[in-house]
């Protein structure tokens, strides 16, 4: 009888949720560290529409690779090459930001681009290089394509979401930033770890407390924006200064 039970349409119908429920959740945690990198590059565009426009058509060449990377993935997993291209390209993101030279507010900086266009490819391979090992994780937990692909859109939605945030955030606190590159050339070294030998990487528990360390780092110091001159004040300052001379005469 409970054979029979566990066997009905109705039953599987509670398992696709329970891991569609799972790849989400995989999906929000492992997206946090890719938002605020993504947050990041799209500072290297001044105007903040232009930021908008380059993470929505960045995320949407993002979702295009994804799709590919999980269609591909029996074949992609084949070959460590491609982990130790992403690995190498994250590290190298981290290298460049905390090698630039420090701006008037004695703060490093990631890349500047110089139009919409040249920033779209880099958000777009930046989330593919993420994805190589988010994309693991969620074929472990299912081997259904169509349960896979779900995730990643619910994953994209996510990320577009949090990494909004992030760039109203990075405007306002000292060291999130500066969090958010350290957290990439973590996710960089896994990946890397992942190409000499798997056994090495670390848990995904310590992953995900190193993570929350640094956002708790980034998140506790505020900006110190400059008060603006009061006008009023200002003009009246200066018709009173010649009153003060006379009085000192």
């Amino acid at each position: 009888m409970l054979d029979q039970f566990l066997d009905t349409p109705i039953q599987f119908g509670f398992d696709t949720l329970a891991l569609l429920v799972i790849l989400i959740a995989l999906e929000a945690v492992l997206s946090a560290d890719n938002a605020i990198a993504l947050a990041a590059l799209c500072q290297g565009l001044e105007d903040g529409k232009q930021q908008r426009q380059a993470l929505n058509l960045g995320l949407a060449v993002a979702f295009l690779l994804r799709v590919l990377l999980i269609l591909t993935a029996s074949w992609v997993t084949k070959f460590w090459q491609f982990e130790l291209m992403g690995a190498a390209y994250l590290l190298w993101l981290v290298f460049q930001y905390f090698t630039s030279e420090q701006g008037k507010d004695h703060e490093h900086h990631g890349p500047r681009f110089k139009s919409l266009w040249h920033a779209i490819p880099v958000i777009a391979v930046t989330d593919l290089a993420f994805s190589l090992d988010s994309v693991t994780t969620a074929i472990a937990v299912s081997q259904d394509t169509w349960l896979i692909i779900t995730g990643v859109v619910i994953g994209i939605i996510t990320l577009r979401f949090m990494a909004g945030l992030f760039i109203r955030w990075l405007d306002e606190f000292v060291h999130l930033e500066d969090a958010g590159y350290i957290t990439v050339g973590l996710v960089g070294f896994r990946l890397l770890l992942r190409v000499f030998d798997s056994k090495l990487i670390p848990p995904e528990w310590l992953m995900i407390s190193l993570i929350a360390i640094l956002f708790v780092w980034g998140f506790s110091k505020r900006k110190i924006l400059d008060a603006p001159i009061d006008k009023g004040q200002q003009s009246s300052t200066s018709q009173q200064s010649p009153v003060a001379e006379d009085s000192n005469l």
